[in-house]
This record gives C-alpha cells, structure tokens and sequence, in this order.
C-alpha cells in the first residue's frame, strides 16, 4: 500500500483563510512506500483467528487434539476465545485499505486489483484443502467435487454450497463491501464528499435494515459488519487530512456501533454449558484497540514500526488465514495425537507449518498468478486488431 505522493503550494497569509474548504488537503506523504505497521497489525489479527480455531472453541478441533482445548489450555483457552475478533479488526483494516486504493483508480482497475490479490491463493487453498481431506488417512470429510468446483467462484455461501474453507464467510463479507464501494464510489469516482455520503448512507441505511428485520437488507447491508468497513474508511480520510471533523465523526459512530455489535455476538451470561465466558468489557477492550491501532498508524504515530519483514508478514496474512483452520485439524492431530507432542509445543508448530505454507503460496502462487491476472484483466477491454 502507497500513501498519495501529493505536494500543495503554500499560501500566503491572507490566501489561507480564502482556501476552499471542500477538497481537504490529504496529509502530506512521508516518502515511505509502504505503512508496514498495517501489515503488522493484519498478522496480529490473523494470529488472533487463529489462536481462537486451535484453542478458543469447540468442535473439529476438539477431534484434532483427542479432548476439548479448555484441557489442553486450562487458562489461555479463556483468552484465545476473544481471538475470533481479529475478523472485525479485518474488517477496519479492509475499509482503510479499499478506500485508499479504490481512490483515483478506474473500475477496471479496482476489479483487476481485487480479483488478482484475492483468487490466486483462493483458489490454491481450495484445491490444496479439498485434496488433503480426501486422502484415506485423514479423518475430515472433504465436500462433494460439485460444491467444490462452486466454491472455487467465492459464491458457494449465498447458493448453499458446502464451504471447504470455513473462514470463507468472511470473504463473502468482503465480496460485498468491494461491491458497494464500487458501485457507489468507484464507479462515479472518488471524491472527498462522494465518501463521506457512502458512509452516512451505508450506516443509516444498516441501521433501518436492522430495524426492518428483512433478509434481503440484511445480506446487501450487513448491519453487524458495515460499521467496521465504515469505520476503516472514515479513519483513511483522516489519514488524509487529521483536521477533518466529519471523518472523526464517522470513524467514533462507527466505533460506538461496531462495539455494540461485537458485544451483542459474542456475549451471554455465564453458563457452564457454554466453552467460554467472554466479559462484555474486554470485547469492547478488543474492539476498541482494533480501532485505536489503525487509527495510529493513520496518524502516522507508528511510523517508527518500518521493519522490512512486516512486509512479509502482510504478504503472508491472506494465504495464512485461508489454509490455517482446516489444514491446522490435520497438523495439529499428527503432532498431538500421533506423534505426542505438548499442547503448547503443538500449537506453536503449527502456527509455524501455517506460515510455512503461507510462504510458498505467497511465493509460487501469488508473486507469478498475481501480475498475470492483473494484466489480463486490464487488458481484456482493448479490441483484438
């Protein structure tokens, strides 16, 4: 990601105060290619999901360590449970990245940039998890070849496929956010105040669609996701002008939503029934921090944070957070179960295959699919001579 590379003319004095107040000066560019504490905080947040499948719920994971985790963890499962809200700080670092690439960008390119960044591991992961599952040895149903063929068109949740990653859901959520910003801001062409009326609309709009309790809203407007995408968008305009009052207000109601939103999902009163108790207050401690870090690093407070690996690291994010869950299962139960490893030494380890296998997607499916696909798809509209 680039920050805009933009210069403005001083004016005098008394030229200042007769600017034009509707085009905000951006923040002036630091000369640094890239914020890599956003790739930093995206690793964090993938870490956080996954700590949450290995040792923060029940079910197949359950099968993979031979017990429930809360006896494989007895103290941290209560923490790893908090983790599956690295997807709304996903979500807030979604809206600042699209809005700050869709910015000045055709939707041609917009598409090509989104398509060619999302299917090449996509679908890699895909034929990668359906191709372990089937293998006799291991215990885990693999989908019918039918769903998944429709799962490699990220549509198999609204057609009911069966899903081969699980974690595709929230990829669908993001399907539909692209959409949105396309249509209603990419397409017309970004502008300041093109912006700022997608997100007042978008979070009115969720809020009547949650009054309304109709299906149809609920799937275009994702009530209980926008106000993270808004909020990520109202925290890039403030990136580019910090004295915008309008993009503070749109970054603190989407705050104050999305908190509401998170507790509202995630908390239940204490029963044993449940795998764990989350405290109401450390969601929105989570929410809250989520929020706070972007909102730093567009400030630019975490400059400092220039490490090359975090580069890296943000490569690896996307490949790590679609081949973890499942393929986690499998590794977690051979080092377990099979090979009788600890708990801690276990999840460690596999973590660590995780991003091994992330690396070489990134590195032999992304870095060749990637420009292929980009150029074919913005060449695909030139005639054929």
């Amino acid at each position: 990601m680039t920050s805009p590379d933009i210069t403005l003319p001083k004016l005098s004095p008394g030229a200042e105060s007769a600017a034009p107040r509707t085009l905000p000066a951006p923040r002036p560019a630091r000369g640094k290619p890239r914020l890599r504490a956003l790739d930093g905080l995206r690793l964090v947040a993938a870490l956080m999901v996954a700590a949450y499948h290995y040792g923060g719920r029940d079910g197949e994971i359950t099968e993979a360590w031979g017990s429930s985790p809360k006896q494989q963890f007895p103290t941290a499962s209560e923490w790893f449970a908090y983790g599956c809200l690295g997807v709304q700080i996903f979500f807030v670092i979604s809206g600042f990245v699209i809005c700050m690439s869709g910015w000045g960008r055709p939707l041609r390119s917009f598409f090509a940039s989104r398509a060619s960044r999302l299917l090449p591991s996509y679908w890699a992961a895909i034929v990668l998890v359906t191709a372990v599952f089937a293998l006799p040895a291991v215990a885990y149903e693999a989908v019918s070849p039918s769903d998944a063929l429709v799962n490699l068109t990220m549509l198999q949740q609204p057609l009911g496929a069966d899903r081969v990653l699980g974690v595709c859901w929230t990829l669908w959520a993001e399907l539909r956010f692209y959409a949105l910003f396309a249509l209603c801001v990419v397409m017309p062409g970004a502008t300041r105040a093109r912006v700022v009326l997608f997100c007042a609309v978008w979070t009115l709009s969720a809020a009547v669609a949650e009054g309304a309790d109709q299906p149809l809203l609920d799937l275009v407007l994702m009530p209980e996701y926008a106000p993270f995408f808004v909020g990520g968008i109202g925290i890039y305009l403030i990136h580019r002008d910090r004295r915008d009052l309008t993009a503070w207000g749109i970054t603190g109601v989407s705050w104050l939503i999305g908190q509401h939103y998170a507790v509202q999902g995630l908390w239940h009163a204490p029963n044993p029934d449940f795998f764990s108790y989350r405290s109401s207050a450390v969601i929105m401690a989570v929410v809250t921090a989520g929020f706070a870090a972007v909102l730093l690093i567009a400030l630019g407070h975490l400059d400092r944070i220039d490490w090359r690996w975090l580069t890296v690291a943000g490569a690896l994010t996307y490949p790590f957070y679609l081949v973890h869950e499942h393929l986690g299962w499998v590794t977690v139960e051979v080092l377990h179960r099979h090979l009788g490893l600890p708990s801690y030494a276990t999840f460690a380890l596999t973590i660590t295959a995780m991003l091994l296998l992330a690396w070489l997607l990134n590195r032999y499916v992304e870095e060749r699919l990637t420009p292929l696909i980009r150029k074919g798809l913005n060449r695909s509209h030139q005639p054929v001579r």
